[in-house]
């Protein structure tokens, strides 16, 4: 290609059709054989990074993914930053795809496992034997059990695209008064997605927005960027109950929030978090679950106690092996999307490397990483399991240009950017690989794009 550079940023010249040519072949074709079956219930990115790794890695047992969604795997990271409602545009492959590559997509809910028999029931009354097991479905969105918020309309949650598409016939010709409820991620997304055509608020618990994660300091700079595009913010704030439309009393018309204020609402979205979509397992006797409702794994994301029974994404508890998490003595559960679709790569790999030999393999380590649009794009990896007990700060932070290291004692744990491409990137790798520089190397100046990766490491 033709590169160009400008203001220390590089262009790549090419079109559309040529881009796309030479992108990485996803694999075609693949003949099953032999008796194995591999069922992975759900049908997100965890579920899809299965299964594409599966197929990979050369393994040519049947495949069943049986997902209560109407669709095939989607990008849902494209429902709370850009509100995309058409399926056909964020599908992770096509139909046909799925079909050449021999894998069966059931739309159907599974209500109950057996897993002494190993099969799974359906809602519909199908029972699909297995000889692995994938357990991927994610999260269920937490509602307010605040009064109006279940018996109103025009209040919604954010997992599915029937979700979006709910919410942005509600918006209709735009200029609603819309009230988020909720400061972190998803909050803050679609209500940066949502402000340029309506009157966002978006209403927190914390002093300032994604402070549990990012630290106030961080915090504030999100803030500021989504108050440019006009979102008001009501943080350590307390809601009290929603109430109707004077209009039409079967539909919200304001939130009000303990201190007295009354928030006009068109419409309200809640971004409060997920729970462990496990409901299906909960009374099962042969499962024990965490307190949070997810299931606990070891490394290979092998459910504790269940035999080839594996669990990924938002219903996994792990043993986080990245700085910080003490060679895996800390467990954590992470809901994010490159984390479920890694983690089921990772299962994949596993599954594959089963079916040809009786040796164990060693599962391949990552960094969670992910990114957001808070009115700029925000790179983040790492993870603070542990805590962190300061942040080395670099960049222009008043400027929403910067680099955030977050640190316990000399470990950088976490990194977070804005506007300071590929650091995050970078820093994931040096962190795999057990490289990256700490906090007195960083205070002393170094910049970990200028770090060598170690030599003569396999991972």
């Amino acid at each position: 290609y033709d590169i160009s550079e400008k203001d220390g940023a590089f262009y790549v010249h090419t079109d559309e059709a040529s881009l796309k040519a030479w992108g990485r072949e996803p694999v075609k074709t693949c003949k099953v054989a032999g008796n194995d079956n591999v069922v992975v219930v759900g049908g997100g990115s965890g579920a899809f990074g299965t299964i594409e790794s599966l197929r990979e890695l050369g393994y040519s047992g049947n495949i069943t993914m049986i997902s209560k969604e109407p669709n095939l795997p989607l990008d849902r990271t494209k429902f709370s930053k850009a509100l995309i409602a058409d399926p056909s545009k964020i599908e992770l492959r096509s139909k046909d795809w799925y079909s050449n590559v021999s894998v069966n997509a059931v739309s159907d809910e599974v209500t109950a496992v057996d897993f002494e028999k190993k099969s799974v029931a359906t809602k519909s009354g199908k029972s699909y034997p297995y000889t692995k097991l994938v357990l991927a479905t994610g999260g269920t969105p937490r509602v307010l059990p605040l009064p109006g918020f279940k018996e109103l309309g025009n209040v919604f949650t954010l997992r599915y695209v029937t979700d979006v598409q709910a919410i942005l016939a509600a918006v209709g010709e735009k200029g609603k008064n819309i009230v988020v409820i909720g400061s972190s991620f998803i909050g803050m997304e679609v209500g940066n997605a949502l402000a340029k055509e309506n009157k966002v608020t978006i209403v927190g618990m914390e002093s300032a927005p994604l402070e549990r994660v990012m630290g106030a300091e961080v915090g504030r700079i999100f803030q500021r960027n989504l108050e440019k595009s006009g979102v008001k913010f009501h943080l350590s704030a307390s809601v009290e109950k929603a109430t109707p439309c004077s209009a039409d009393s079967s539909k919200v018309g304001a939130v009000h929030l303990k201190d007295g204020t009354e928030l006009p609402a068109d419409l309200v979205i809640l971004g409060v978090g997920v729970a462990p979509a496990t409901e299906y397992i909960k009374e099962n006797p042969a499962v024990k679950l965490e307190k949070d409702g997810s299931l606990r794994t070891d490394e290979s994301f092998a459910v504790q106690g269940l035999k080839d029974v594996y669990a990924i994404g938002d219903i996994a508890t792990y043993p986080y092996h990245g700085p910080g998490g003490q060679d895996g003595k800390f467990h954590v559960r992470i809901e994010h999307w490159n984390v479920a679709q890694n983690s089921g790569r990772s299962v994949g790999r596993t599954i594959a490397h089963s079916s040809t030999s009786s040796h164990p393999i060693k599962p391949k380590p990552f960094i969670p990483i992910f990114w957001s649009a808070l009115g700029a794009q925000l790179r983040y990896c790492g993870n603070t399991v542990n805590g962190y007990d300061d942040i080395v700060m670099k960049g222009e932070p008043e400027n929403a240009k910067f680099a955030a290291f977050y640190t316990s004692g000399d470990t950088v744990v976490a990194v977070a950017t804005m506007g300071m491409d590929p650091i995050v990137s970078k820093s994931a790798e040096l962190m795999r690989r057990g490289n990256m520089p700490g906090k007195k190397e960083l205070v002393a100046g170094t910049d970990v794009l200028t770090v060598d990766l170690p030599g003569k490491v396999v991972m």
